[in-house]
């Protein structure tokens, strides 16, 4: 069991909570009797069990590709690729987890309206279609792409739509801060399989841009990640939204560390502390919003 827990990659979880609590925190006052903690529970539901499924649908289509088969690659366990787990396990817990966000989707699309059926599929889909499929956009370098609509726009703004039924700029514009975060967390893993990805020809962003362009990519991110924060935080006055910058104590040392070089395992803690910053920010966001509500 511990494997499956592993290969589900609990790292990468914190892109699935942020984006609905600050959703979530944006509707806030805007809702007729307060917020319908049903709907919020589900839209978590959604995020996590479609970020596993990813997870599960990378480790799966990577394997059998054998992508994941040098053992000289670092970074979280690859069930396929180690041959921990056979691939048809992998892919039926893949499903199995697409399952989870689709039960939880169809009781959001029963309260709230059918479009949420084409945003599901959509999800479901970039999901499968990172590494899966005969041209996986992930292995295009479309990867960051993903992430920031998906785990950014549409996982933030869809929290607040399943509350007002509607979208407004408030939402829209913190689901930017949130799609930076979780896209640096997407460059600095890149990052660190550079030399493997190139290895098997799998062309992610950072392969495309080197080393030294990706680190500048991963600090640029996390640096506009704080500076559109003033912007979420007067838009729709919700000035208390400021808070956020308070996690720029937790960005410094993993930007630091970038810059000064970390290679290969170095980057492993790396990966780890950007994904405290991403929780940190996205806390101290939701916070924000939600006491300015």
């Amino acid at each position: 069991m511990n494997l499956w827990v592993a290969g589900a990659r609990p790292r990468t979880l914190p892109a699935a909570v942020v984006p609905v609590a600050v959703g979530t925190a944006c509707a806030v006052g805007q809702v007729s009797g307060g917020l319908i903690w049903w709907r919020a529970g589900c839209a978590l539901v959604v995020a996590l069990a479609i970020q596993v499924a990813t997870n599960y649908s990378n480790d799966y289509s990577d394997g059998v590709r054998g992508t994941d088969a040098d053992e000289r690659r670092v970074g979280p366990v690859r069930l396929v690729g180690q041959q921990l787990a056979s691939p048809s396990a992998v892919k039926k817990a893949a499903f199995a987890s697409f399952g989870v966000a689709a039960i939880a989707g169809l009781a959001l699309t029963v309260a709230v309206g059918p479009e949420l059926l084409v945003v599901g599929a959509a999800s479901f889909l970039a999901g499968w279609f990172y590494t899966g499929g005969p041209r996986p956009y992930g292995y295009a370098g479309f990867g960051e792409v993903f992430v920031f609509v998906f785990f950014g726009v549409v996982a933030t703004a869809g929290s607040t739509y399943v509350q007002t039924g509607s979208l407004d700029g408030l939402a829209l514009a913190a689901s930017v801060p949130v799609g930076l975060i979780a896209t640096a967390l997407l460059v600095v893993n890149n990052l660190r399989d550079i030399p493997g990805d190139a290895e098997v020809g799998k062309r992610t962003l950072a392969v495309r841009l080197g080393d030294g362009r990706t680190r500048v990519l991963y600090v640029a991110l996390v640096a506009a990640t704080f500076v559109v924060v003033p912007v979420v935080a007067g838009l729709g006055g919700r000035p208390a939204g400021a808070l956020a910058l308070g996690a720029i104590i937790v960005a410094q040392r993993p930007v630091l560390q970038v810059l000064q070089g970390a290679t290969g395992p170095a980057l492993i803690p790396v990966l780890g502390a950007t994904g405290r910053v991403q929780l940190t920010f996205g806390l101290l966001l939701t916070a924000g919003l939600a006491l300015s509500g």
